[in-house]
């Protein structure tokens, strides 16, 4: 059996881990510390910025420690003397040595946006949509020195949508975590130790950190891969093409059937329903854009400035 209160240190930095700390928060736990990235350098005035989770841990008046690794012995040192019984890794973006990983009694848990072993890695949200899958979801993992590759805890699946958006797709994944989070501490506060299965050995896939020098769109690829990508890039690094001269950043699309053909990157239609441009297979209609230096528009709006493109 846990201890009472089970005494908890969360790690984790960026938004998408705020609905999980906030669900250690409200639960029966101790929690001790938050430990989360060093303040990182932002915004045109270039100064030192925290990020959301601990912006966050200090309207909770919770501790919170941001050690730039966690290889240091001091570091370390530190966290045995907070003597957790379990460490909640949720997006943290640091490695976890063997040494760190073996202090809390309960070892240290991962919550993970995919349906592991698809997915390990960085960008699993925007991976799992340029894809084309169906389905994703959120795994609470046992953490082992491998990336991602530790036993599943717990699995909660969910469909990803034919519109849907990495932003929109992550703060669904955020929300499920947390109620993946808060079933895993449920359980352990109530002496249910959960069984971990180990992950398949197929179907192993990662998903790379994304690259903004991946947001060009490519007119010699499908309709369909296009369309993908312009969800998957969305918010960032949103995806961008030259449109009759002038290069657009590319906010929504969507695949059409081409009615006529031409060759890729041509436009076969633009009016308020959208820019039709010719790809390798098919049409992608640009819904919103955004002009260098501009908003972003609804493509009728972005005619309007244009109106000599209007065609059709």
């Amino acid at each position: 059996m846990p201890r009472v209160p089970l005494r908890l240190v969360f790690a984790g930095t960026p938004s998408f881990a705020l609905p999980c700390l906030q669900a250690c928060h409200d639960s029966a736990v101790q929690l001790l510390s938050v430990y989360t990235q060093p303040d990182r350098v932002a915004g045109r005035g270039r100064r030192l910025q925290p990020g959301p989770v601990k912006q966050w841990a200090q309207t909770l008046d919770i501790p919170v420690e941001q050690p730039p690794r966690l290889r240091d012995a001091a570091v370390q040192q530190r966290l045995r003397e907070l003597a957790p019984d379990l460490l909640v890794v949720v997006a943290y973006g640091l490695i976890l040595p063997p040494e760190v990983l073996a202090i809390p009694q309960f070892g240290c848990w991962n919550v993970h946006a995919s349906l592991l072993p698809r997915w390990r890695g960085a960008a699993p949200i925007q991976r799992a949509i340029l894809a084309g899958d169906q389905q994703t979801g959120v795994c609470l993992m046992q953490m082992e020195t491998g990336l991602d590759s530790g036993p599943v805890l717990l699995r909660h699946s969910t469909a990803i949508e034919a519109e849907e958006t990495a932003g929109s797709l992550h703060d669904r994944l955020a929300e499920l975590a947390a109620a993946v989070l808060t079933e895993g501490l449920n359980a352990l506060l109530q002496g249910e130790f959960l069984v971990p299965q180990a992950q398949s050995t197929a179907g192993v896939s990662y998903a790379h950190k994304l690259q903004k020098t991946e947001a060009g769109l490519d007119w010699n690829r499908s309709a369909e891969e296009l369309a993908r990508q312009v969800r998957a890039f969305n918010p960032w690094p949103v995806c961008e093409a030259v449109i009759a001269a002038e290069r657009l950043r590319i906010w929504r699309a969507v695949a059409v059937p081409a009615a006529v053909t031409g060759t890729p990157g041509q436009i076969l239609a633009a009016n308020v329903q959208g820019i039709d441009i010719s790809t390798g297979s098919g049409a992608l209609r640009l819904l919103e854009v955004q002009r260098a230096g501009g908003r972003p528009l609804a493509v009728g709006d972005f005619l309007n400035a244009r109106p000599e493109l209007r065609y059709r």
